[in-house]
This record gives C-alpha cells, structure tokens and sequence, in this order.
C-alpha cells in the first residue's frame, strides 16, 4: 500500500473535532432589537450579565423584540447557551426566546420574567442551513425586555456561522395603474352626528377633469360637481340615507351606492390618513403638514380613501428643548394651550386641509406634559376639547405620556384610573359642535380592546409603538387577530401606524431613510392591516413617496378588504411554525384570504374550502319584506379565486388554492363563491 492511500486511510479514521464558536464573536452588525444596541458579554444595561443571580462571564445582551439571521451551512452540529431576563432589567420583563431552523421550531423558553431560573439550551443543528435566534416580548410590549443569550456557543465542524442579513430585494410592482374612466373607491357607508358640520371628498381615480353628481344627499349638504367634496351641515335629527355617488369624464362614468347614518356613531370604517410621527418626531411644522396634504391630493392617495393629516407630539410649547421656537409658555389667557412659533395659526392650518376635502387631527396627552416632555391637558381637559373643536379638528390622538404620574395618585382600581382620562375626554367630545374622531393610545394597557368604545373610543392602540418592532410584523398581527371579538365598526383595535418607504429611526428619532423592510415584507404590511381591518395611517415622508411605496399604499382593491362595511377582523384558519392562513368574510359574500408565510425561507402555503364555512353559504337577497335573506347551499362550480394586489382573476379552484409564498410575505386572495 503506498503511503498516498495509508495517508487517506488515517484520515478517515480520525473524526474531525468540533470547534467551539461563541456567540459573542461573530459580528452582530446584523442582529436588530427593539431598543438599544446589542452587548457584547454584558447586559444592555453594559452590566455583567446576570440572571436570577447567576452570572456569567461570556454571551450577548438582547432586548425584544430582536432577531439574529444566521447561515450555516449545514455545518453547525449543536447550540448551546443558558438564558433569561438580566437581573438589571429594573423592571416588570417578559420574554420568549426562540430558536428555528429552516422555518422549523428548535427552542421555545415559553415566557420568562424577572427571577426565573436561567433555562438550559441544549439544540441540535446538524443539517440546518439558516438559523434564527429570536427574543419576542412575552405578548405585552417591549418595557424592560432585557434578553442576555449566556454563554452561547456553537459547536462546529465545517465553517463557522455566518451572520445573514436580510435578503436583498429589488423594489417590485404589484398593483396596475389606474385606467383612466372614473373608478370609485373608498368606503360605502359612513357615519356622522345630526347637525355637524359635514365633509366628504369622494375618492376616485381616472383622468381628470371629473364630473360628480351625488343622488339622495338630505337637505344642508351639497357637492362640489368639479372636486366631488361633499359638505354642508347634517340634518337636526338621527336617520340613514342611501346615496348614489355618480362620477363622470370623457372615458366613461361610474356609479357607487354610499349609505350616510346620522347617529351617534363615526368610523364605521377603519379611519385612513397620515400621521407624522413616524418620519419627522419633534421636527413637525405648519408648512410640513400643509404639504402633506397637497401630496395626499397630487399622488392619488387622497382618490383611494386616505383623508386624515393628523398632527402627533411637539406642535405645543416645552418647557426645554433643542429648538428654541418650540419653547415658550404652556398656557395663555384662560388656559388657552399654545401652540409653539412652527404652528403660528391653527385655524388657518386647518382651514388649509379643509378647503382640499380632507380632515386635521391634532395629538394631546392626559398627563401634565406628553411623551416627548411638550404641553399635556391635565387640569384643562374641557378647555382643550373646546379649543380643539374651535380651532376645527376632525381627530384626537390622546395620548397616555405622563398621566401615569397622576394615576398614581388617584383613588380607585387600577382600572379604573386606566379609563378614567379616557372617558373624561370622550364625553367632552361628544358635547363639542363638530364630529371629533377619538383615538386612544395606551398601548393596550387593562385589556383597552374591552372597554374602549364604552368611554367613547373610535380606536385604541393594542400595543407598544410598532416603529421598536418592524421585524414583528407577522407576530404583532396574529396578536391583534387574537382580540378580533372586540372589534366592530366605529370600534376598532389598532395595531398602530404603516411605516414604509422613508422612515425615521424610531430608537433615535432620527430623519427619515429606506425601512428596513424588503418590498415583498412591505406589501405583506399593508395586506395584514386590511385583513385586521386595522386603522390605515401612513407615517412616512411624503415627499419621498416614491413609484414602489404608492404602488403598497394605494391599490383599491385592498383598501377595499380595509374598508368593507362588515368590519371583520380577519380569523385565524391554522397556523404551523413559520405559515398560517387569514380569512376575513366580506359583506358581499365573498372571502378575503391570506396565505401568509412568516419564515425565512419561501414555503407553500394551502387552504381547503371546507376551512372557510363562509364559503359553503353564500347570502342572497330574498322574497318577502326588505332586507331579507334567504341561504343558498352551494354545490356546484368552484370558487373563483382572485389575486388582490394583481387585480387578476386566478380561475376556479375546486377543494381549495395553494401557492408558493415567498419569504416573509402574504399572498392576498378574493374568494367568490359559486353562485
């Protein structure tokens, strides 16, 4: 035997060794988390890592919501780590750390809080190709969600792991551009209290010059035949009006019936609009609000439905601040809360928005100052409801900022100083001479979703700001989709705003830039929110609104799905590790479906027919009184399946649909069925 094949012999004798590889020397450039930086063998507090008063030398702190992509490439044979919440957390915690391997679950801690016992991870890796370590925040935001993976390692046998960023994506477009005949869109029912003043700027696409005629308006409104703003006052009592909305140019003429109740009800579908928090914080001014509502009418988002320019914190006056204009005092004559020098008259402000169709809304906080530390309405609240009446805002964000001060020292349950600002604000509300859209942010604190339309909410915020959890996307819907008993029209769970396009850095605060979402995770955002039936409010900057961002914001078909009048939450129809399937019942009959994939990998997702009992009956209108039905048990033909954001009928489809999904995305179904 030559020494060649002795050589060779040897070789394959001796196994090859694992190599220890620690977590904490890779390069975590590419790990994201909800507040702070990832820690390098210490806590995010920068101390020694400690959990339930063990501590350990090596590992990397975390704080949820975060997420650590890694290849392997199948030459990883084990992981290793110890964890839990960091004793300097300071605070009430909750985590979940989780662990997949190609979109297979691997590790799951179950909820872990301040106190328990580190929790031994001991995970098999041999054949995994890419490998997610991930720390979710328990289900009840991200406060105090100090996560330390301890004494992580890998063992190896090839090369070592390979932190992954998030896949490059090449901006797309799915949805087709509009034709130029006039096509109606928005919602078809709407509510407003008798004798208010009223505005409505019927949305619609096509070439311009358009011609409206409105069938059936009441007395005291009348429309603009050249812009189609319908406005006016309400008639003095309750009472509902069926509309005919008739929309004319040179390409053709569209029709669309419109329902107005006249009660005491508003939002009967989820309210669209703009706020700005999300790309300019404490930077806001007149002239940025003024413009937003110029771009709302000039890019068409305004023709599809979104009709709020809301304003967020920092329009009133601070104490201390980096920009001396925005300093001044709180209060004038009376109480009268004042605005800072970047908002030099309100009224007119308004007025501005007004004059294009849409609606303002203005921001406060229960609390003595707001989150960003400018005027609160604690001890002026009725001064402040009148003044935002007068002023003529449609809209209120209430924010809880620093009422938690003043809670403290309230009597009563903790529920009830949860509500207690709440329902002050909502019945002052109520007595104001104009419609004021009342949206609670609490962040979900004492179950809102139970009580919120009882002290007089329209929306309430069910978590954290979403802007510290973007990679949460797909988790922060099905937890929403979980309280969907709670909604209905004019009560709505809001998951918070749209952050797509330019988006400042919510942990900073800092000017806008790209989202770090790829195209495909952001047209998965926009069809999640319509199956919620969530608030639509883009919080983008508008004038980087770009041909990819529009093409997301503003296809009528799904903001079709948003606004249908039912106002469904979409169900969830099953779930395994990374996919699951929605379905939200349409008042027409019809079925909304996702086919969502929340891997990291594409996956096929599928659903059966016999999942979806909606699509086995379909409602038709009956013989005998007005608005009877009659059920028709469907038994032949398929259904005919319909791609959403395409605008493409697919074909009939007997038993059910699947398709490939692709990373991180939805795949946004119209489900007619046979009739």
């Amino acid at each position: 035997m030559t020494a060649k094949w002795i050589a060779l012999g040897l070789s394959l004798a001796i196994p090859v060794v694992a190599e220890t590889v620690w977590l904490d020397t890779l390069d975590l450039s590419t790990l994201r988390q909800g507040w702070g930086r990832p820690q390098i063998n210490r806590s995010i507090r920068e101390r020694p890592l400690q959990i339930a008063g063990r501590t350990f030398e090596r590992g990397v702190g975390t704080h949820a919501q975060s997420r650590f992509r890694l290849h392997l490439d199948g030459q990883v044979d084990r992981f290793r780590a110890w964890v839990g919440v960091d004793d300097h957390a300071q605070g009430p915690g909750s985590v979940e750390f989780q662990i997949l391997g190609d979109d297979r679950w691997l590790f799951r801690s179950g909820v872990m809080r301040p106190g328990d016992a580190a929790r031994e991870v001991n995970v098999d890796l041999r054949g995994v190709r890419v490998l997610l370590l991930r720390v979710t925040d328990g289900g009840d935001g991200i406060s105090y969600d100090h996560a330390n993976w301890a004494e992580a390692r890998f063992e190896v046998r090839g090369s070592p792991p390979r932190p992954e960023p998030v896949p490059e994506e090449k901006p797309y477009l799915l949805t087709p551009p509009p034709g130029p005949a006039p096509r109606i869109c928005g919602p078809t029912v709407y509510g407003a209290r008798p004798a208010r003043p009223f505005l409505y700027r019927i949305p619609v696409q096509g070439e311009r010059p358009l011609h409206f005629r409105v069938y059936g308006l009441p007395r005291g409104l009348h429309v603009d035949p050249r812009t189609g703003i319908v406005s006016g006052t309400t008639p003095a009592g309750a009472g509902t009006y069926d509309l005919t909305f008739e929309v004319r140019n040179r390409h053709g003429v569209a029709w669309r019936s419109f329902r107005l109740i006249l009660g005491d009800r508003l939002a009967l579908t989820p309210p669209m609009g703009w706020n700005p928090w999300y790309a300019h914080y404490d930077r806001i001014t007149d002239s940025i609000v003024r413009e937003a509502a110029e771009i709302l009418v000039r890019s068409g988002l305004a023709d599809v439905g979104y009709q709020y320019v809301n304003l967020d914190d920092c329009w009133m006056n601070a104490e201390q601040h980096g920009d001396p204009l925005r300093v001044g005092p709180l209060r004038g004559p009376a109480g009268r809360i004042l605005p800072n020098a970047h908002f030099p008259d309100m009224r007119a402000l308004t007025d501005f928005i007004h004059a294009r169709g849409l609606k303002a809304g203005i921001y406060a906080s229960p609390g003595p100052r707001t989150c960003a530390g400018f005027a609160g309405s604690f001890g002026f609240e009725a001064r402040d409801a009148r003044q935002f009446a007068e002023w003529g805002f449609d809209f209120l964000k209430y924010d809880w900022c620093s009422y938690s001060e003043v809670a403290r020292t309230n009597p009563g349950s903790e529920l009830e100083k949860l509500q207690q600002p709440y329902r002050q604000m909502g019945r002052l509300l109520r007595e104001q001479p104009r419609d004021i859209v009342f949206n609670l942010c609490q962040y979900g604190m004492g179950e809102v979703w139970k009580w919120g339309a009882e002290v007089g909410g329209h929306a309430w915020r069910t978590g954290g700001d979403l802007g510290f959890e973007l990679d949460q996307l797909f988790e922060v819907a099905l937890r929403n989709i979980a309280l969907r008993e709670h909604q209905r029209p004019g009560a709505w769970n809001d998951p918070d705003y749209i952050q797509i396009g330019w988006i400042g850095d919510a942990r900073s605060a800092g000017p806008p830039r790209p989202c770090p979402l790829t195209p495909t995770e952001q047209y998965a955002f926009l069809s999640l929110w319509a199956l919620m039936a969530a608030p639509l409010f883009y919080s983008g900057d508008l004038t980087r609104l770009d041909v990819f961002t529009l093409n997301v914001l503003a296809n009528p078909e799904v903001i079709d799905i948003n606004q249908d009048p039912l106002g469904l939450c979409a169900r969830l129809v099953r779930q395994d590790e990374a996919t699951f399937v929605l379905a939200k019942p349409l008042q027409n009959g019809d079925v909304a479906v996702g086919l969502c994939n929340a891997g990291e990998c594409a996956a096929t997702v599928a659903v059966q027919w016999t999942e979806i009992p909606e699509l086995r009956l379909v409602q038709r209108p009956g013989a005998g009184e007005p608005g009877a039905r009659q059920l028709v048990r469907l038994r032949t033909r398929a259904p005919v399946v319909r791609d959403v954001w395409r605008h493409q009928d697919l074909g009939r489809f007997p038993g059910g649909f699947s398709a490939r999904v692709p990373r991180r995305g939805v795949m946004l179904l119209r489900v007619s069925p046979p009739g």
